[in-house]
């Protein structure tokens, strides 16, 4: 356990800066005097970020740091916060460490007990839930969807019976994909769609999910979007009940968990949390290639 006081410690930190998602007058006084002190700051993209720099007078140098970076730029700045540096990370657009891969930078800073600050500002699935007019006093964020229809139907599945509210990130290419399948699974329920959030052509759809589904498969969207979909009632949550599983053999059940990125041990004990059973005998029937 370690606990942080994050403006009593000494030496560096990582400054997670959240930027405009579309609205350059949304960048905050504070992120711009952050940006401007911090030793370097670590980007997305590097060429986007240059031209945010350019808008506020920020000098900072900037380093790229993104998904497809190597272990070897993570411990460059781990290095340089250790020597005393302040190192702010931003993401292309919005809070960093959502949908993005500054939580890796996070994560590491965590496990050394470096300090780790974040700043309040724009975020895009926050943003539109807030117009979209469904509940807001419980919300889950599942970022974006899965590209493969029969994953993203599983995906889908999983989460029918959740009362909160859904919020998505998708492509304009798919959204007509997402709000079918979306459809297929729960009905017609409640949901919007928000695109070019805080732009100029900034647009919000309600509806049920038959109706958007309906509308997308016929318009040529443009934006990144995100969609937001109406918990499930409370008769209908007791009638389907909480057992998404319930179809799967055992064996398809573990591959699930190891789909979504668990070893084949972690997917193993999932599933026996899952259907209250011994561990020993999902292992036994997932290693059983005749298992059912």
């Amino acid at each position: 356990m370690h606990e942080q006081r994050t403006y009593q410690a000494d030496g560096g930190m990582l400054v997670l800066v959240p930027t405009p998602i579309g609205n350059l007058e949304d960048m905050t006084f504070r992120a711009v005097r952050e940006l401007k002190e911090a030793d370097v700051i670590a980007a997305e993209d590097t060429r986007h970020t240059r031209k945010l720099c350019h808008v506020y007078e920020i000098e900072t140098p900037l380093i790229s740091f993104h998904e497809h970076s190597s272990d070897t730029r993570l411990e460059e700045l781990l290095k340089k916060i250790r020597s005393g540096k302040k190192v702010a990370l931003v993401s292309d657009a919005g809070t960093p460490g959502v949908s993005d891969p500054g939580w890796a930078a996070v994560d590491a800073c965590r496990q050394e007990g470096l300090t780790v600050t974040a700043l309040p500002g724009a975020n895009a699935a926050v943003t539109a839930l807030t117009a979209s007019g469904l509940p807001t006093t419980s919300f889950t964020f599942l970022g974006f969807s899965e590209r493969k229809k029969r994953k993203r139907t599983e995906l889908l599945e999983e989460w029918r019976t959740a009362r909160s509210t859904l919020i998505f990130y998708e492509s304009p290419h798919r959204l007509d994909q997402m709000l079918q399948a979306a459809f297929d699974v729960y009905g017609p329920r409640r949901a919007a769609v928000g695109r070019e959030l805080t732009k100029q052509f900034e647009t919000y759809m309600t509806g049920t999910l038959e109706e958007l589904a309906a509308w997308a498969a016929g318009t040529d969207i443009k934006g990144e979007c995100v969609i937001l979909i109406e918990g499930a009632g409370e008769e209908e949550a007791a009638a389907a009940g909480t057992e998404w599983w319930q179809e799967l053999s055992l064996k398809q059940h573990v591959e699930h968990h190891i789909d979504k990125g668990h070893s084949s041990k972690q997917a193993i004990k999932q599933t026996a949390v899952d259907r209250s059973m011994p561990k020993r005998d999902v292992y036994a029937a997932y290693h059983d290639t005749g298992a059912s």
